[in-house]
């Protein structure tokens, strides 16, 4: 079976997984710290198929960095945690700096993979971009952290739907694309 075909398959069947759990309440069973065992597990899994697998490994070497730059277009799922946060349906720590930092990442994507820039000024963007994206999806997960420590109520939103989709797909496989930008940009510093 072609590689991407595998990808394709995998990737709709762990969406498929994803949302089940957030309509059937399966992340409300959880223990208080686990949707961020959820997040780690399946980032790790996910690096480990890119560093073990090597159909994985070739397949997603492939991309152009501009497209593992563009999946961050779905951090505009910020917008969705202002307006949770006007109805009081998030706390202001966790949906403000949240959502305002993923609306920046997913805007700078955009000039990041469009700009007319040279192979070298791109690939120096993208690094700069990348770091700032995720040091803002680390202090989002530390942040939930800390008010999961207070008070687990608070974030009750994301173990159902639509917000169960970021523990239980995005946010993972957002953070592996950043360790993946990252090792790419390092081996091969002459990428666009």
């Amino acid at each position: 079976m072609p590689p991407a075909l595998v990808v394709r398959i995998v990737f709709w069947l762990w969406l498929g997984v994803a949302y089940f759990a957030g309509r059937d309440g399966w992340l409300q069973q959880l223990p208080r710290f686990g949707i961020q065992g959820v997040v780690a597990g399946l980032t790790a899994l996910l690096l480990a198929a890119y560093f073990r697998i090597s159909s994985a490994r070739r397949w997603v070497n492939q991309l152009e960095l501009r497209t593992l730059v563009l999946v961050h277009l779905t951090r505009f799922v910020g917008v969705y945690f202002l307006i949770l946060f006007q109805r009081g349906e998030l706390p202001r720590a966790f949906a403000v700096p949240g959502g305002i930092g993923d609306l920046i990442v997913a805007t700078m994507a955009l000039p990041v993979a469009f700009a007319p820039l040279t192979a070298e000024s791109r690939r120096r963007a993208i690094v700069i971009w990348n770091v700032a994206a995720l040091v803002d999806l680390l202090l989002v997960i530390l942040t939930a952290t800390n008010l999961l420590i207070e008070n687990p109520a608070q974030l009750m939103a994301l173990s159902t739907l639509p917000l169960s989709l970021l523990p239980t797909f995005l946010v993972p496989l957002l953070l592996a694309t950043h360790v993946v930008i990252y090792i790419r940009t390092r081996r091969n510093p002459s990428l666009p």
